[in-house]
């Protein structure tokens, strides 16, 4: 059930990859980047901000420049569950669907609105693709700025790798005015589509690196990746995907660009797991590595592990697990996860007896793809529906950031900061779950 319930890169307890032949990262830094001007290599990405190309070619080609290298890495995308049946309307105060978002409620974000919807500020969403037509984000998404990093020819601006960047980023800035669907963090904020998914493709760590230094070139306040991949060992290439990976968190950083990230659906003590063990190249055979989970365990990355209810408006008298109790399938650790936010939980019990258990998940704006069988996109239905997983947890603590921004314009880690000394304290769970406690956005923008 979990391989299909969360959201994320990985969920399970491997990282599903796959090495590319033909494309390479190369590191720079003592590379004199004219002798990259040969008609046999191709120039993917030019990084020069953070000493990196991505190139295209064969690797006697690559290696011949003499410089550090490593090829490029793809992962894959587990999409999360989410409940079909039709979104009745409810009634509320705010939007038509206020009254089942758990995650809104819990978080007091209309009060928050009453000093700030994020004004001025600029989130990157670094996923699927964004749906820049849906009737919730049509006021939020620049199209002008929106980029494409996959080799694809989709374009950006709409949800062409699938409906999680869409669902991402109604968590951020779903239009609270519109009296229709959901309301969102931030509802004031420009969203950019940073898309690093193809369909039915893979997405490639030089592309999610790509993103993020361009989401810092564009001054984007915060930049959310609800992706990760675990365990990444830290030998080999591992330490080099590691030290590209920091170069770019780290200049992000000094460009007031706070990286926010999923910390993962494993289940996993990413404190204590030191070496992980499986058959992680398929040879058929077991090893053993020293692991880390990217890019949430990166330098200058805030990462963000998953709460949620048991029993909301489904429970016969009260919830079961409160709001802020841990999912079932968060990654935690001390000093590996900085906050807690609503990400969703679920009774696997329930599923399929007939009660709405689906409620405990987040409610969120889709945007489903259809494409002609030669591979043309040809249109998008939008809609409602419920996911669950850390990759729903970070886009709160994107628009947090957002409506903190937005009343200070403050460097990242002052922003941090701020949400991190605001959080909650839960006593009835172990610190590991939370870092600085539950996001408390109203606190925060109070402070």
């Amino acid at each position: 059930m979990s391989g299909v319930l969360l959201g994320g890169i990985a969920v399970g307890t491997t990282v599903t990859a796959a090495a590319s032949g033909d494309r390479f990262l190369v590191d720079t830094a003592a590379l004199d980047q004219t002798a990259v001007d040969r008609p046999d290599i191709e120039v993917v990405h030019d990084l020069p901000a953070i000493d990196l190309i991505v190139v295209r070619g064969s690797e006697s080609d690559v290696e011949s420049l003499g410089a550090d290298y490593a090829p490029d890495t793809r992962y894959s995308l587990d999409l999360p569950l989410d409940d079909r049946m039709p979104v009745a309307d409810a009634e509320a105060t705010d939007e038509p669907l206020y009254d089942l978002q758990w995650d809104k409620q819990v978080q007091n974000v209309p009060a928050a609105h009453e000093r700030t919807r994020g004004e001025g500020t600029r989130v990157a969403v670094i996923d699927t693709g964004v749906a820049a037509d849906h009737p919730d984000l049509r006021h939020a998404v620049d199209e002008d700025l929106s980029r494409n990093f996959t080799d694809d020819d989709y374009g950006a601006g709409g949800p062409y790798g699938g409906y999680h960047g869409t669902h991402v980023a109604g968590i951020v800035a779903a239009n609270d005015e519109n009296d229709r669907g959901i309301v969102g963090t931030a509802p004031a904020t420009e969203v950019v589509d940073c898309r690093v998914f193809s369909p039915e493709a893979l997405a490639a760590f030089a592309d999610i690196v790509a993103a993020i230094v361009y989401s810092a070139e564009i001054g984007a306040d915060a930049a959310n990746m609800s992706l990760g991949a675990y365990p990444v060992s830290r030998e080999g290439y591992g330490d080099f995907y590691g030290r590209v990976l920091n170069r770019a968190t780290t200049y992000a950083n000094s460009c007031g660009t706070l990286l926010v990230a999923a910390a993962g659906n494993d289940a996993a003590d990413l404190q204590h797991d030191g070496r992980v063990c499986g058959d992680f190249d398929d040879d058929g055979s077991g090893e053993c590595i020293p692991a880390v989970s990217l890019p949430n365990e990166a330098a200058n990355t805030m990462s963000v592990g998953a709460t949620g209810p048991i029993g909301f408006e489904w429970g016969e008298e009260s919830l079961e697990e409160s709001f802020e109790s841990p999912a079932f399938y968060t990654n935690y650790g001390t000093n590996a996860i900085d906050v807690g936010a609503p990400g969703g939980d679920a009774d696997l019990g329930a599923v399929g007896t007939g009660v709405p258990w689906h409620r405990d998940l987040v409610l969120s704006t889709v945007a489903e793809p259809s494409f002609s069988d030669d591979g043309t996109y040809e249109s998008a239905e939008y809609g409602y529906e419920w996911a669950a997983g850390t990759s729903m947890a970070a886009p709160q603590v994107a628009g947090a950031v957002a409506l903190v921004a937005s009343l200070d314009d403050a460097d990242p880690n002052r922003v941090r900061a701020t949400l991190e000394q605001t959080a909650d304290d839960v006593e009835e769970y172990d610190d590991a779950y939370y870092g600085a406690g539950f996001l408390n956005p109203l606190a925060a923008v109070d402070q």
